[in-house]
């Protein structure tokens, strides 16, 4: 029983420290579609140098990719397809929508817009597929193991579905002003310099003057909600287990704050941002897995 437990370590050692390395270069293969169209503009440091950072980074999303893997009830093309759908939705779709609503006149001009959409392909296409494959989950073995119920009605599901989107609003209106607008550093870059404006009042404004971003935020609970629901019907694990793991998908993403980005120079703007998305997502991924695993 030792050995065997010792050579399965091993194999999943190895299977790891493959995986790490090629995430690497395939990344690379992503950010040659931005070529030098990120703007030149001096970025302040970042929480650590740039090299860790990416390596931290690499290693994080790693780990959560093989996680995915590892425990879901799918093989093949399906589990490859449904884990790219996640990563890229979470990690490219659901950020870049709001780096367009944001920065499309800050610090991203209209060319640069759509190569980081293009930016986030490699790894869904083609490490996701390869990491399938390298975690021994390419042939299923057991084909009951591929049925996957809904468990609970249409109606439901979109019920549901709306009761995510007014939550996600709700978690991102509350982070964002008590977390991230609370930095005078971070209103400027926006263009609201000064003095901050009173939680109700800065809501009614917005939500006065800005209807198109109520809308937009409605729209991405929807989304997140859309591509967390395959990863928690094919789960193996344990429903606070599988929590933690949506959790971990829709919150990761915001850690690339911790290396310079000229696009976002401020290192305080940075900082705030992270904190404010980090756990407004991860929050939410766990609301999300709690309405969703199940009937009610």
């Amino acid at each position: 029983m030792t050995t065997m437990n010792t050579k399965k370590t091993l194999i999943w050692t190895s299977r790891f420290i493959l995986l790490f390395i090629l995430y690497f270069p395939i990344w690379i293969i992503g950010t040659l579609a931005v070529g030098d169209l990120i703007p030149e503009t001096a970025s302040q440091p970042g929480l650590m140098s740039d090299t860790s950072g990416m390596l931290i980074l690499g290693l994080i999303n790693t780990t959560l990719i093989i996680t995915l893997i590892v425990t879901s009830k799918w093989h093949g093309w399906r589990l490859a397809l449904f884990v790219g759908i996640a990563y890229y939705g979470s990690f490219t779709l659901l950020t870049q929508i709001e780096t367009w609503y944001f920065l499309k006149d800050v610090t991203i001009t209209s060319e640069l817009l759509p190569r980081l959409f293009i930016m986030g392909l490699p790894i869904p296409l083609i490490y996701i597929p390869i990491a399938v494959m390298i975690c021994g989950k390419w042939k299923k073995r057991d084909a009951n193991t591929e049925n996957i119920k809904l468990g609970m009605s249409n109606k439901q599901l979109i019920l549901k579905f709306g009761i995510l989107a007014i939550i996600y609003l709700i978690i991102y209106w509350l982070a964002g002003y008590f977390i991230a607008w609370q930095n005078p550093e971070l209103r400027a870059f926006y263009g609201s310099p000064g003095e901050i404006t009173p939680f109700f009042t800065h809501t009614y404004n917005t939500f006065s003057n800005s209807p198109s971003l109520i809308i937009l935020q409605l729209a991405r609970g929807v989304l997140f909600a859309a591509i967390a629901l395959p990863i928690i019907l094919a789960s193996k694990l344990k429903p606070w287990q599988t929590a933690l793991l949506v959790a971990s998908l829709f919150a990761i993403p915001h850690l690339v704050h911790i290396n310079s980005n000229p696009l976002m120079p401020l290192a305080s703007v940075r900082l705030s941002h992270m904190v404010e998305t980090f756990t407004s997502t991860f929050l939410f991924g766990l609301i999300t897995v709690w309405l969703l695993h199940r009937r009610h």
